[in-house]
């Protein structure tokens, strides 16, 4: 597992540091802050992001927010503080673990282990989500495609539906597509 480390107390990340290549994980890079937190993750290839922040800030937690965004990656915060707004703001900028009472190295590879099927269930439901709302999308525009069919030469829906059904075989395409090809032919 390659993992980055974000801490600016640099003897707090050596020893989690030490923790982590302890418990199997590569230690791709230490960086001290949350700023570049994107392109460090790019440069270094790292799969799931540590954080050791005694108190996220604001701008610490839209470094995050800038990564779930662009590389979305497992990420373990380890703060000292708990606040119901601080630990409701992470979770919205996709950390995929809040943990409170400090980074003890033994630790760290447990947390990381339940962050990183946290963070998988998680995508697994934004992937299904995204599906979904791409099946809706492509409904909506085969009814719109049927309806044009349907005023243009006067069929029924089911006249209109089988007729884009036929397209999409004789074109070797999908339904969406036709239907698509369809609208642009013949905007709303």
């Amino acid at each position: 597992m390659r993992v980055l480390l974000v801490d600016s107390d640099g003897d707090r990340a050596a020893a989690v540091e030490a923790g982590l290549v302890a418990a199997g994980c590569v230690v791709v890079g230490v960086v001290g802050g949350t700023a570049g937190l994107t392109r460090a993750v790019r440069d270094s290839g790292a799969e799931v992001i540590v954080c050791g922040l005694d108190d996220p800030s604001r701008d610490e937690l839209e470094g995050m927010r800038a990564l779930h965004r662009d590389e979305p990656r497992p990420v373990v915060l380890f703060a000292e503080k708990a606040e119901p707004e601080q630990i409701e703001a992470a979770l919205e900028a996709g950390v995929a673990a809040y943990v409170v009472e400090g980074m003890a190295p033994a630790r760290v590879r447990p947390v990381i282990e339940v962050a990183i099927r946290r963070f998988r269930a998680h995508q697994a439901l934004r992937d299904e989500l995204a599906a979904a709302r791409q099946d809706l999308e492509e409904r909506r525009l085969v009814d719109r495609a049927k309806a044009v069919l349907m005023q243009k030469h006067r069929m029924t829906e089911p006249e209109a539906y089988r007729r884009l059904r036929r397209m999409a075989m004789d074109r070797g395409q999908k339904l969406g597509t036709v239907a698509a090809s369809i609208m642009g032919k013949n905007p709303k």
